[in-house]
């Protein structure tokens, strides 16, 4: 009885899958739009959020290790409206930290400074005219159906900010959510070295990678849960250093 039921549920399942696979894929230029405005309005919402962040506290120890300290906790705080964003420690290798001090970032300086300068993209709109996208495939994960692209440098893309300048340097792929053409999933790869502080203080060789994790947090707001960092290079010049960086946030809460 057992091996009869098996049957018409394999075959549902084969021919789901061949359905899936035959389907067409999206409008290219259409669903790429969508999925960039989305980003853009979830990145001006995030400012709406406190939220706890988990990292690997970043140094070099005697064998070259960057990024193999303990894990630090902190709680952050947007204030007047986002410009203002506070930082405590409130965690230090899972014991709590007491009456730690608050780091406040006013990011108003900086849009000062910003506005000093020529018009230029914002850094995500930089980030996405530096790449070229292609839709891949769809695949499906966790019940959802996904859309892969896949994605490579421009060959003559001028990137105007320091989010552009980066993105130039990786290829990869990107999964979506197909029916709320939101970002789950970044996975990329170096395809060139990646300098810190003019390559002085730091440089990542050509295949380091990069996992970016995004969730739906409130109603249609997504936002990252998570961003990976694993390669090799030099610090200071001369020490070799192994990178595996990790940074989750967590706990979030709206504020208005």
């Amino acid at each position: 009885m057992v091996r009869l039921l098996a049957v018409p549920i394999v075959v549902s399942i084969l021919w789901s899958s061949q359905s899936t696979a035959t389907r067409p894929l999206p409008d290219h230029d259409a669903f790429v739009e969508t999925t960039r405005k989305n980003l853009l309005r979830s990145q001006r919402e995030q400012y709406r959020f406190a939220f706890k962040e988990r990292r690997t506290e970043l140094h070099t120890n005697p064998f070259g290790r960057l990024g193999s300290g303990g894990l630090l906790v902190y709680e952050v705080t947007p204030r007047e409206g986002g410009w203002v964003i506070e930082r405590r420690l409130i965690e230090r290798d899972g014991q709590p930290v007491r009456n730690a001090s608050v780091e406040k970032t006013d990011l108003r300086e900086q849009q000062r400074a910003e506005q000093e300068k020529p018009p230029r993209r914002s850094g995500l709109d930089d980030s996405i005219s530096m790449l070229d996208f292609a839709l891949d495939r769809r695949e499906t994960a966790n019940g959802r159906s996904m859309i892969v692209l896949n994605f490579t440098p421009k060959p003559n893309g001028k990137p105007e900010t320091s989010e552009g300048r980066i993105a130039k340097l990786f290829k990869g792929s990107v999964w979506i959510d197909e029916s709320q053409h939101e970002v789950v999933r970044i996975e990329a790869t170096a395809i060139d070295d990646i300098t810190i502080g003019m390559g002085l203080v730091a440089r990542l060789n050509e295949g380091t990678k990069a996992t970016v994790t995004r969730e739906q947090i409130e109603g249609s707001i997504w936002l990252p849960t998570s961003i990976r960092f694993v390669g090799q290079g030099r610090a200071l010049l001369f020490r070799r250093l192994n990178i595996d960086q990790r940074i989750e946030w967590f706990d979030y809460r709206k504020l208005i």
